[in-house]
């Protein structure tokens, strides 16, 4: 049977995007496909990590009861697709796909056990990554019918093309985008009033547009 390697199982308040203050079943697989410059977790899978099959970590999800859903994160969930389609139907909560949006053939496989897809909109002044457009813009096609929505990062760096790159990608699938300000620490790399000004900015483009900085670490929580 399948086996995949997770970093870390544990219990917290969803602190990004519309579904902040949930509590959430974080399940951290490892390893991701992009190398992002502002990343900052753990997802390596040289060490520290716990090795599952399908059921083992199925029955380990749904041992938690108090939980909204289960949150598939990473690095990138979705490189594990093939045991994904071994584990979700066995897995009783609602499901949560925190993902980059750059695997859309792989999210086709296990689409139909996806209850909410949290998507990242890669900027390329914020990520260093180029042309994630084409990538983004397949992967949003791919999730009609499903809830949906992007969360941007973003610094001073950003751009008045990217903002209108995104909002073209909001508008093509009547998805909700989400500002997420980059942090260093408990504290926004931004100042509020610039967020503010970038905010306006999408406004001016897309109204389906909300400001929602990363809430967990204003909270000191995981």
């Amino acid at each position: 049977m399948n086996k995949v390697k997770i970093k870390e199982i544990f219990e917290s308040v969803q602190g990004e995007g519309p579904y902040v203050g949930y509590k959430q079943l974080f399940v951290r697989f490892c390893n991701c496909n992009l190398k992002c410059s502002y990343c900052d977790t753990e997802f390596s899978s040289e060490s520290d990590y716990e090795e599952f099959d399908p059921c083992g970590l199925a029955d380990r999800i749904n041992s938690y009861k108090t939980v909204h859903s289960v949150s598939l994160t990473g690095g990138e969930p979705l490189l594990a697709s093939e045991f994904l389609k071994e584990l979700l139907p066995r897995v009783s909560k609602k499901v949560y796909l925190e993902t980059n949006a750059t695997l859309a053939d792989k999210f086709s496989e296990v689409k139909t056990f996806i209850d909410i897809v949290s998507a990242d909109i890669k900027l390329e002044s914020a990520t260093g990554i180029k042309n994630a457009y084409k990538f983004h813009d397949k992967f949003f096609e791919n999730c009609k019918g499903i809830e949906t929505f992007a969360k941007i990062v973003f610094n001073d760096k950003i751009t008045d093309d990217e903002i209108k790159d995104c909002c073209a990608l909001g508008k093509k699938y009547g998805i909700e985008l989400v500002l997420q300000p980059e942090m260093e620490g408990m504290k926004m790399k931004v100042s509020s009033g610039f967020a503010a000004v970038i905010l306006d900015k999408f406004l001016n483009n897309y109204d389906n547009v909300r400001l929602i900085p990363q809430v967990h670490k204003f909270l000191d929580v995981r």
